[in-house]
Formats: C-alpha cells, sequence, structure tokens
C-alpha cells in the first residue's frame, strides 16, 4: 500500500542555485545529508534561540547564522548541522511549520554547507527574497530593499527642493525663488484682491559721478 506522506528522505523542493554539480550529484547528497537549511527567520532571531528549538530532535554538530553580505547582520536564514542524519529527519517532521519569534518558520534539507553560503546574495546585501518585497515586514527590515531606496531617494529629492526654497541670511533678492516672489506678491494684495498699488521708487544720486556746475553759456 503506498503512504500518503512522502519520504522526508525524499529530494528536497529547495535547491541552492549556486550548487555545483547535476541534478543526479544534488539526490546524491540530499539522500545522505544531515544538514537544514531553516528560512523565513526573524532578523532578530538568535542563535541561542535556534539551538533551543532544534536541539529538541538531536544532538547538533554547528549552527551558522545568515549574515547581510555588507552589514554583517543576521538577514533571515541559517544552516543547522546535526551528527546523525536520522536527527535531521525529525527535525523536518516536527519542527518544520512551526513558530519561532511569530513567525512560520521553512526547513529544507540542504546538500552541506560550504564557505560563504552564509552570505546575503542580494544586491543590497541581504536574501534575494527581500530585494523586491513590497509588503512591510517588521520582522525582516520593514520593506524590501528596493522599496527603501525608493523611499530615501525620493526623501532626498523633498530635502533638496525645500533647500532651493530657503534664503540665507544676507542674500539679495535676486535669490528668491519664483514661488517665494509670488508669495511675497500676494500678501500685499489687499482683502479685495486687487493688487496693492506699487510704490515708485525715486531716483537717487549717484555719488560716483559728480554733478557738473551750470554755466551761462549752457542756458
Amino acid at each position: 500500500m503506498a503512504s500518503l506522506v512522502p519520504s522526508l528522505g525524499a529530494p528536497s523542493v529547495y535547491k541552492d542555485r549556486s550548487y555545483r554539480g547535476s541534478n543526479e550529484d544534488f539526490q546524491q547528497d540530499i539522500s545522505q545529508t544531515a544538514t537544514l537549511y531553516i528560512g523565513n527567520l526573524s532578523f532578530f532571531t538568535t542563535e541561542e534561540q535556534i539551538y533551543e528549538l532544534f536541539s529538541k530532535t538531536g544532538e547538533i554538530k554547528r549552527i551558522i547564522m545568515g549574515l547581510d553580505r555588507f552589514k554583517k547582520t543576521p538577514c533571515g536564514f541559517c544552516f543547522v548541522e546535526y551528527y546523525r542524519r536520522d536527527d535531521a529527519l525529525d527535525c523536518m517532521k516536527y519542527v518544520n511549520g512551526t513558530k519561532l519569534d511569530e513567525r512560520i518558520i521553512r526547513t529544507d534539507l540542504d546538500p552541506g554547507y560550504k564557505d560563504g553560503r552564509n552570505l546575503g546574495r542580494g544586491k543590497s546585501g541581504g536574501q534575494v527574497r527581500d530585494e523586491y518585497r513590497e509588503d512591510y515586514d517588521e520582522g525582516r527590515g520593514g520593506y524590501g530593499a528596493r522599496m527603501r531606496e525608493e523611499e530615501m531617494r525620493e526623501k532626498q529629492q523633498r530635502e533638496t527642493y525645500e533647500n532651493f526654497s530657503l534664503v540665507p541670511e544676507g542674500a539679495s533678492s535676486s535669490y528668491y525663488s519664483r514661488d517665494t516672489f509670488d508669495r511675497k506678491k500676494r500678501s500685499r494684495d489687499n482683502e479685495d484682491g486687487e493688487p496693492a498699488p506699487r510704490k515708485i521708487k525715486e531716483a537717487r544720486h549717484n555719488p560716483r559721478f559728480r554733478e557738473r556746475s551750470r554755466s551761462p553759456e549752457d542756458e
């Protein structure tokens, strides 16, 4: 009779894209591995919390935390290596899909950890899945990296525009923007909407030029 529950030793749906080898090699490694890939972790989940949960199914050899490539801070995944494969399979059976830090974690059989695989591969340094995420996830840094970049760009543009509208102390009237000039003009208008009368400036004597005395011959 065929079992309704798939074998835990079957090849995992998860596959590392940087894996060097054929599908046959991958399946062979999966059939012998005692390593698990743990995903959907909070950025704030500690190694101690992971150890406390995953050690319930067997003795752990080591835990490798996934880190942001630039910041070297946790970025939502890790690897758990057991001494025995059976303990890893028990973890797949009893721990996969449970909650840790109020998040439903995902466990997958992994072909085996190699140096460098704990660093995020996204352009921003974290995981690729967090690059284009549009929803707000407090446990994974808020919005996705692209959304944060766009928000920062808009903020810088607003600050630049606002700085243009500020007039330094002692600046000449030519420094005023058109918008500032219009506001000053409107403030001079009377309540009926009629423009305020413009004052005609009197011509001032330029002290750099000396007036020539008039002679009788000029008359």
